[in-house]
């Protein structure tokens, strides 16, 4: 009998997939994780981009060949709570690899203008790192991750590439819904 691999190590954060990105939204309770998720999901939609849901408020991280990934709780696959409105529905994947950590002030804090850390470590693996302030609309902190993630494909040479993990759960959903056991 094999022990079960270990999820990582667990961190108050929001994670999901945009495009061919993970995202990692870390801050203080308040700070606007969910809604950010929320509007990064609605953002992917309009624009015809992949979205979903990793994690909302923990999140496993781990290091894997130089990648940091992301697992959400499987009890919890697929489940963003909406302040004020409570608990809702949103599509979800089991795992990404993480290309960028949004780090959101908190309500009554702003940060400076220039963050003097342009990447945040996380379980050994240096990711670019982007401060946004939570007092911030989260659609205007959303097409701020959308224009860094472009900016971030630009420097690795326009080509970021969905991961073999991503690529396998998008494509075992398509097939589920198209045979009617995934519910929309």
């Amino acid at each position: 009998m094999r022990a079960a691999a270990s999820p990582g190590v667990g961190i108050h954060a929001t994670a999901v997939i945009y495009g061919e990105s993970g995202v990692v939204m870390l801050g203080e309770s308040g700070s606007g994780k969910s809604a950010l998720a929320l509007a990064l999901l609605a953002r992917a939609k309009a624009t015809g981009r992949f979205g979903a849901l990793i994690g909302d408020d923990r999140v496993w991280v781990s290091a894997s060949g130089g990648r940091l990934l992301a697992s959400g709780a499987p009890h919890m696959a697929g489940l963003i709570e909406r302040r004020a409105d409570g608990v809702q529905s949103a599509p979800s994947e089991p795992v990404a690899v993480i290309r960028l950590v949004v780090d959101l002030s908190g309500p009554n804090r702003r940060w400076p203008r220039w963050p003097s850390h342009p990447d945040e470590s996380i379980a050994g693996v240096g990711v670019p790192r982007l401060a946004l302030d939570s007092a911030a609309s989260a659609v205007d902190n959303a097409v701020s991750v959308d224009a860094r993630l472009a900016l971030i494909a630009v420097q690795k040479g326009g080509e970021i590439g969905i991961s073999l993990e991503q690529s396998a759960a998008v494509h075992k959903n398509r097939n589920l819904r198209l045979r009617g056991r995934v519910q929309e």
